[in-house]
């Protein structure tokens, strides 16, 4: 065992939200502990140039008060017994406006198996370890002429939940993290990861590809406007499956009647190579096995052989929930995908390219944003190591591209998945990642639309 742990004890996490749900002074009060210490290495050209230590705490309570809910957090621990009296004080005073009762509820306790989250090799992940990559992903980047910068780091997160109900859930989890950028002269490639556990994250040989590629794409030509065969990266493909939440898998979507669950539900979109889950039980990604309202999380099929399957869902938006409730200080509370996963086939990523006569293969995007939810279309650009694919083998490298395309519109034309699961964080989702193979498609659209 090391001494790299979860900030506070998991019987004083535990405590603190028990006491909190028995408050009273509402109908139903629950009460959300996060808790995370991470430890971080960020280097560039040379040197380690910042480590950081970060340690947050955060309680959320909600009080409920004839159908309506008030949510107060804080930060101070010894400010928890305030911020339920303020939760219920709020709750009382919007049930009085409302003047008829609301729908708002804490969960019921669910029968539930928790996974072992927490793994020895992350928390031995020190910073001598963690320096030590960054230092050979340095000298390997400078002997090959270029630079490299990035960030290794570990953390640990406890999440405990009770509720007025009877609900008392806790976890603990460990997390590995690496980013890669390595650079040289006009050639550039990226790289990023993450998982519960450090060995997963394949460090060293991420630092020998990205080289091998950075140097690969110097010398970069414009692509031409066109529709391509493409074969994407698991980070590129990781980019595209983010956007399922905003297309539709999410309830409050679907109880709207928006999105593809509402209008496509059982219908073909995709390939049937594609097959997509949020599977908090999967070993890839973070998975956690219950949400911020202490609700089991199952696994939702979101497309099953390419079949529009279901929505992932809270107390808010279903009788029943998934247990994908969630709450950013960046985003009203709604239910969100957490931990998706493709599954993987049967093909390397070479084998992948050696089956495009003429087409390109992309790294990564950036700078992706939603364009017509209805059509699936988003907009981005292509970023560092993409190349031109000539008969079979990779050719010149290509310069970044604007692209505009509908998601399940490629999707559909998937023909080849590859045989290794890469994992990328969703932004503003606490724990959430999305871990995506490589695939190979065609008719994708780069230029200004």
């Amino acid at each position: 065992m090391t001494g790299f742990s979860a900030p506070l004890s998991a019987e004083r996490a535990i405590a603190t939200v028990e006491s909190a749900a028995r408050a009273g002074g509402a109908d139903q009060v629950e009460a959300t502990l996060l808790a995370r210490a991470g430890e971080y290495t960020r280097f560039a050209g040379d040197r380690v140039h910042q480590p950081q230590d970060i340690t947050e705490v955060l309680v959320r309570v909600r009080a409920v008060v004839d159908g309506h809910a008030g949510t107060v957090s804080t930060s101070r621990l010894d400010r928890v017994p305030d911020a339920v009296r303020s939760a219920a004080a709020l709750a009382r005073d919007l049930a009085r406006v409302a003047g008829r009762p609301g729908t708002a509820r804490v969960g019921d306790p669910a029968p539930a198996t928790d996974p072992d989250l927490w793994h020895e090799d992350t928390a031995a992940f020190d910073a001598a370890a963690r320096v030590g990559l960054a230092g050979r992903a340095m000298r390997a980047a400078g002997a090959a002429g270029g630079s490299a910068a990035g960030m290794i780091g570990r953390a640990a997160t406890r999440i405990a939940v009770a509720t007025s109900t009877g609900i008392s859930r806790h976890a603990v989890a460990t997390e590995a993290t690496g980013s890669l950028t390595v650079a040289t002269g006009t050639g550039s490639s990226q790289w990023t990861d993450l998982h519960r556990s450090s060995g997963a994250l394949r460090t060293g040989a991420a630092i020998d590809t990205a080289i091998a590629r950075a140097l690969a794409s110097r010398g970069r030509v414009e692509p031409a406007p066109g529709t391509y065969t493409v074969v994407l990266g698991p980070q590129a493909t990781a980019e595209l499956l983010g956007f399922l939440g905003v297309l539709g898998f999410s309830g409050d979507l679907a109880a709207a009647g928006v999105g593809v669950c509402a209008t496509r539900a059982g219908q073909a979109v995709a390939s049937p190579l594609v097959t997509v889950a949020d599977d908090a039980h999967h070993p890839y990604g973070l998975p956690i096995p219950f949400d911020v309202e202490g609700t089991p999380k199952t696994r939702v099929p979101l497309l099953t052989g390419g079949v529009v399957g279901d929505p992932v869902t809270d107390l808010a938006t279903a009788t029943h929930p998934t247990g994908h409730a969630h709450t950013a200080r960046e985003a009203a509370p709604a239910p969100v995908p957490a931990n998706v996963v493709m599954d993987p086939g049967q093909a390397t990523e070479a084998e992948l390219i050696s089956g495009v006569e003429r087409g390109v293969y992309v790294e990564r995007f950036w700078y992706t944003r939603l364009v017509d939810r209805q059509a699936s279309t988003i907009t981005g650009v292509s970023r560092d190591a993409c190349f031109r694919i000539t008969d079979g083998a990779i050719a010149e490298p290509l310069a970044g591209a604007r692209f505009t395309q509908s998601i399940f519109d490629f999707l559909a034309t998937v023909d080849g998945v590859g045989d290794v699961l890469q994992a990328q964080p969703i932004m503003n989702v606490w724990n959430g990642a999305v871990s995506a193979p490589a695939v190979r498609g065609h008719g994708f659209r780069f230029g200004v639309a």
